[in-house]
């Protein structure tokens, strides 16, 4: 039986039909990645699945017992509650399956026979629930999982009043992850995340996370490394393609080009018929001809629409003009701003980047990555002159042209079609330029903006459109120096990869490039460069892209990590006496367990003994000689339990 089985959604808003017919079917584990144009129903899709939005028409069926969650947009988070507070709550049941079993040890001080025997059973029922809710390991859960998506143990006792908007979509992504649904709808939640953020999610889906997925990215190697199903929502209705993202491409390719030649050859038909209706629709053979009208008119109310062209295309930009061979040259830069305390006093500074040397060459395409907050658009600020750095300088190359796109759109006209805003764009750049209507009305197609989208004012527009309208004035505005910041915030795939395209095919830009951006996708395909900012003052230039950086990163890495300290520490008294050289024997289930799934049941092993060893060590539990014998035998079947699996912690984890 599957986890989820939606059948025949409907859903419109007002005259817009978004979902029109569409179906799915989730089993246990799926990984699924929904794909498809800005505004094409996916959110209203998964607000479906979850429940917070009832279909027009259709239904939802979720397995009995089963839960599914969704990474909410605007998520609801105690003011008061700190940070890490916030994140607990996602084990709330956990608390309250340890509270009951605290009131059972206190009840067992004064219980004896039945009674105790029955509180005994209870303790163990309790201890049961408790290791499979996670049991004692809940506090790396938590620590690990806000450490993963970027929040340090200083950010742990804000207020979550006080969290910026990033912030707050993080930790809702990291209570969703902690609460472990068998099934998550994920919206975006790469969204606040930097690249290290990214990458951990990505690690967690794949190897920590057990139950099904259903992951809406615009992050394209998120798809890729996560997904091995692709379901794209299409005119309402979802088309599914087995696979990772890249399979899904081909497929679609495919798909494509074999609807196309079944459109074409169905077109040709029509035409075919219509010029002998037109030719015989008077004479002997006028009522055969009054026949095949009816019949073409019937064929045509069917027929096979035109599939979406959103393939490769063909720039022809305006040339730019040639740039001085180093287009920029920093030496010994420096920018560091003044922290202050709750109180609004002093408290040290934040070093951005410090004695940073970078010569830019023309031509040279450099991808400009790091945590956020590491000041990233502060150092290309400066490189351009917007902002003075505390130290260093900086030269700016001959002939320089600079076309900055900036995560702001202030200044636009909210009047001004989409062409016409293309037109003006570069005619405030270049008074001298000329870009005819035609020319802008095809760059403005190539960035996907069909006839009558091209007609839009720019005030109706959404991020994602007014984003690429924009990109399209800057390519089009014969520059030799593109200066992006953060381009694919708004943008939805197929906008993501035609921008890609812009920047890398023949006839398209060829001048130097900084592109400060979180896509690796995008650094991979168009940086040949790139400059890795740590957050804490440093930075790393490096030859290659994206996927080269990170090879080197994670070859220094391992050659420089120390020999891994020992997690495990073993309790006192928790040894039986052995032969030398004699394998611990015990429990073998650790063989069959995860590094992970080892790490946490050791913890929770050492956990419970601790706190055997606690009672045991109160004279009042002796009282109850039952009880103390209880505890005492329990400790031993412990420890023989938790020495194996140490031993095969110490193993597995020397050798990784």
């Amino acid at each position: 039986m599957p986890l989820l089985q939606a059948v025949n959604l409907s859903h419109a808003f007002g005259a817009e039909t978004v979902l029109n017919g569409a179906s799915l079917s989730l089993e246990p584990g799926d990984r699924v990645g929904l794909v498809g144009r800005n505004g094409c129903g996916k959110s209203t899709l998964v607000r479906i699945l979850a429940g917070s939005l009832t279909p027009d028409e259709g239904a939802v069926t979720l397995q009995r017992g089963r839960r599914a969650a969704l990474l909410e947009q605007d998520p609801d988070l105690p003011p008061d509650e700190t940070l890490r507070g916030a994140a607990e709550a996602a084990f709330a049941d956990l608390h309250r399956l340890h509270e009951e079993l605290h009131a059972v040890f206190d009840r067992m001080a004064s219980a004896d026979g039945d009674g105790l025997t029955r509180l005994l059973r209870e303790q163990e029922r309790l201890e049961r629930a408790i290791d499979a809710a996670g049991g004692y390991a809940v506090d790396h859960k938590i620590d690990a999982t806000l450490h993963g998506l970027g929040f340090t143990d200083a950010q742990f006792t804000i207020a979550c009043k006080d969290l910026s908007g990033g912030q707050r979509g993080r930790l809702a992504l990291a209570r969703l992850l902690l609460e472990s649904p068998d099934l998550l709808l994920l919206d975006e939640p790469t969204n606040h995340l930097d690249i290290d953020g990214r990458m951990w999610l990505e690690s967690f889906l794949r190897e920590e996370f057990s139950g099904a997925v259903l992951l809406i990215s615009h992050d394209r190697r998120l798809l890729q490394n996560v997904v091995t199903r692709i379901v794209e929502v299409e005119d309402g209705r979802l088309i599914d393609y087995p696979g990772s993202y890249d399979t899904f491409r081909r497929l679609r390719a495919e798909r494509r080009r074999t609807i196309l030649g079944a459109y074409e050859r169905q077109q040709a038909e029509f035409r075919r018929q219509a010029q002998f209706i037109q030719k015989y629709k008077t004479g002997q053979r006028a009522k055969e001809a009054r026949g095949r009208q009816k019949h073409l008119d019937r064929a045509r109310a069917e027929a096979i629409e035109k599939p979406l062209d959103i393939g490769a295309f063909r720039f022809n930009l305006p040339k730019a003009p040639r740039a001085g061979e180093l287009v920029i040259t920093a030496r010994g830069l420096c920018k560091r701003y003044a922290l202050t305390d709750d109180s609004g006093e002093p408290a040290g500074e934040k070093v951005l980047f410090h004695d940073l040397d970078l010569t830019i060459a023309r031509g040279e395409r450099w991808g400009i990555i790091g945590p956020n907050g590491a000041g990233k658009t502060t150092l290309v600020r400066c490189l351009l002159g917007d902002m003075a750095p505390d130290a260093g300088t900086v030269r700016l190359g001959a002939n320089l042209a600079v076309g900055y796109y900036r995560q702001t759109d202030a200044g636009v006209d909210p009047e001004r079609p989409v062409y016409r805003f293309i037109q003006d764009a570069v005619r405030a750049e270049n008074p001298d330029a000329e870009l005819t209507e035609q020319q802008a009305r095809d760059l403005a197609g190539a960035f996907l903006f069909s006839g009558l989208d091209q007609e839009k004012p720019m005030g109706v527009l959404s991020g994602g459109e007014r984003s690429r309208a924009r990109l399209a004035a800057l390519l089009a505005s014969a520059k030799n120096l593109l200066v992006l910041d953060e381009p694919t915030n708004h943008l939805d795939i197929p906008s993501a990869e035609r921008l890609e395209e812009a920047l890398t095919t023949d006839g398209a830009y060829t001048g130097a490039l900084l592109l400060i951006s979180h896509d690796r996708a995008l650094i991979d395909a168009t940086c040949d460069h790139v400059l890795a900012l740590d957050g804490d003052g440093g930075a790393e230039a490096v030859i290659g892209n994206f996927s080269d950086w990170l090879a080197r990163r994670r070859a220094r890495d391992s050659a420089s990590a120390p020999a891994r300290e020992p997690r495990p520490r073993r309790q006192a008294n928790t040894k039986r006496d052995r032969a030398p050289g004699e394998r611990p024997t015990g429990s073998a289930g650790g063989l069959n367990l995860s590094l992970n799934e080892l790490e946490s049941r050791i913890e929770s092993l050492q956990a419970r003994l601790a706190e055997i060893d606690t009672a045991l060590s109160d004279p009042g539990v002796w009282i109850a000689p039952d009880r103390a014998s209880a505890l005492a035998a329990e400790r031993a079947a412990l420890a023989d339990e938790l020495e194996p699996l140490e031993h095969e912690w110490f193993e597995r984890a020397g050798s990784a």
